[in-house]
């Protein structure tokens, strides 16, 4: 499954079109879906359709020829200068009988539902004018909104709001980032019965799923032990953040692994969970390390002024290795980069701001292009750009094209400390268990996420988060996990 672009989806739409299939059909199913999903949650209330002059007001104009076959409410309020086949879809409305006003007649009617035709994917800049103003009344309305495809105005100010969007075909970028998923509400993915050879873009970023992520999971035998489950090294901690390995140590305990062994100085007071071997040292070096036999490191959690001197020492033990916070310096990636071990980098954007030479709100504001240069600029190191949503890129090593996934789990609740410790143990847990670092990573952030979706409410805490975690396993593995666009094939 992949996440599209405003000009991906338009590229799937000639595709189709080009493969034979007519874009009336198209719009017709966009239309019946879009209304058949209005019905399952806002049933017996009058619909008042808002449609602009584009194929998005055809969808909503197909949308209301079938609520009116089926015996709804509506009233329909339509821009001049439907063309092509929103015309078409205007024409067939009319044979239906119902009236077509004026969009600028359109006030707000107590006790209906909005459909939101306005706009879909095409916009080139912000609303002004008669659209600013209606998208800003229709806000103030009070009123229900249903989005067609995307709340009208998006990905610029201002924009609908909306309670719920019915996404056609796939998902674009504005369902999945903050803060523009906000303006969405709930979000239900439809099919429109696109052809799939259509849809299929190997470059476009795949978008992380219970069903892809259930395949990852590792199976643990019945004659397994602790010896061959998995063995995580954590290194790090630092007399401020001695809570930092601990929680790692945490998070690689509850995905899954046999045995976590936690070094960390010697003179700090830090306490790893009763299930840990702990490893106090007085100096970073591998001979240190080599005390802990491990299947992969976690490296750099609340290590201080030491998370370079700790990862390069870490660097000597070859063994696949994730490397976060105090360890994410130039120096160390390159190292890392060189070495052609798998490794895994797990950012912030305050932390990618350092590396690139960016401010951090430029990170937020273009996290795929920032995860896809880290990627690019650190050649087979997995990049992991923590955020809303957690960004993934990956450039093989002797290749120039880089694999981009985005992750569908988590919420704004886990933006509280500790909880990117937490999932670089989960990670190292999955490295440890024989997962690729593409895999491990892909994995870890959707389990981490989806153990925080388990528990989201206020003051959410990075340890419940971890505790959480075999739960989080457990509905992956059942089929039990549910996305959060609510997909309505049938």
């Amino acid at each position: 499954m992949r996440l599209f672009t405003a000009q991906a989806m338009r590229e799937a739409d000639r595709k189709a079109i080009d493969l034979g299939y007519p874009s009336l059909l198209l719009m017709d199913a966009a239309g019946r879906r879009t209304a058949k999903r209005l019905l399952e949650r806002f049933a017996g209330r009058k619909i008042v359709v808002l449609c602009g002059k584009g194929n998005n007001g055809g969808d909503g104009l197909v949308a209301a020829r079938w609520l009116a076959h089926w015996g709804h409410e509506v009233a329909v309020y339509a821009a001049e200068g439907q063309e092509g086949d929103a015309a078409m879809a205007q024409q067939a409305l009319r044979a239906h009988g119902l009236e077509i006003n004026p969009l600028s007649a359109w006030k707000p009617q107590p006790h209906s539902v909005v459909l939101d035709a306005l706009f879909g994917t095409g916009l080139r800049g912000p609303l002004e004018g008669f659209y600013a103003e209606l998208v800003e009344n229709i806000n103030q309305s009070g009123l229900p909104v249903v989005a067609v495809d995307m709340p009208s105005g998006l990905p610029y100010q201002p924009h609908i709001r909306a309670n719920l969007t019915v996404a056609l075909a796939g998902l674009k970028n504005e369902h999945l980032f903050y803060p523009h998923r906000t303006a969405c509400g709930r979000i239900l993915l439809d099919s429109i019965g696109m052809p799939p050879r259509a849809l299929d873009n190997p470059h476009l970023p795949e978008l992380l799923s219970s069903a892809n992520m259930r395949a990852l999971l590792p199976i643990r035998p019945g004659n397994a032990h602790k010896g061959s489950v998995g063995r995580v090294l954590v290194v790090g901690g630092y007399r401020s953040y001695t809570g930092a390995p601990s929680l790692a140590a945490l998070g690689a305990y509850r995905t899954g692994a046999g045995l976590v062994t936690v070094a960390y100085p010697a003179d700090c007071d830090v306490v790893p969970p009763l299930e840990a071997v702990r490893l106090p040292l007085f100096e970073w070096n591998t001979a240190n390390l080599q005390m802990a036999r491990a299947d992969a490191v976690a490296v750099g959690m609340g290590a201080g002024e030491g998370g370079v001197e700790a990862a390069l020492a870490a660097l000597g033990l070859a063994r696949p290795t994730v490397l976060d916070a105090d360890a994410l310096h130039e120096r160390v990636l390159r190292a890392y980069a060189q070495s052609g071990l798998p490794s895994i980098i797990t950012p912030h954007p305050g932390e990618a701001s350092r590396l690139l030479g960016l401010s951090a709100e430029q990170i937020a504001r273009f996290p795929l292009e920032a995860a896809q240069t880290l990627a690019q600029r650190y050649p087979g190191l997995v990049v992991v750009l923590k955020g809303g949503p957690t960004v993934l890129a990956w450039t093989p090593p002797g290749t120039s094209e880089t694999r981009m996934a985005v992750n569908s789990t988590g919420n704004p609740q886990m933006a509280t400390g500790g909880m990117g410790d937490v999932l670089a143990g989960v990670i190292g847990a999955l490295l440890a268990a024989g997962l690729s670092a593409w895999d491990a990573a892909r994995l870890g952030v959707y389990l981490h996420g989806l153990a925080g979706d388990q528990s989201q409410k206020p003051g959410l805490l990075a340890h419940e988060v971890a505790e959480t975690l075999p739960e989080a396993v457990e509905q992956l593995r059942s089929g039990s996990a549910r996305d959060f666009w609510e997909p309505g094939y049938d």
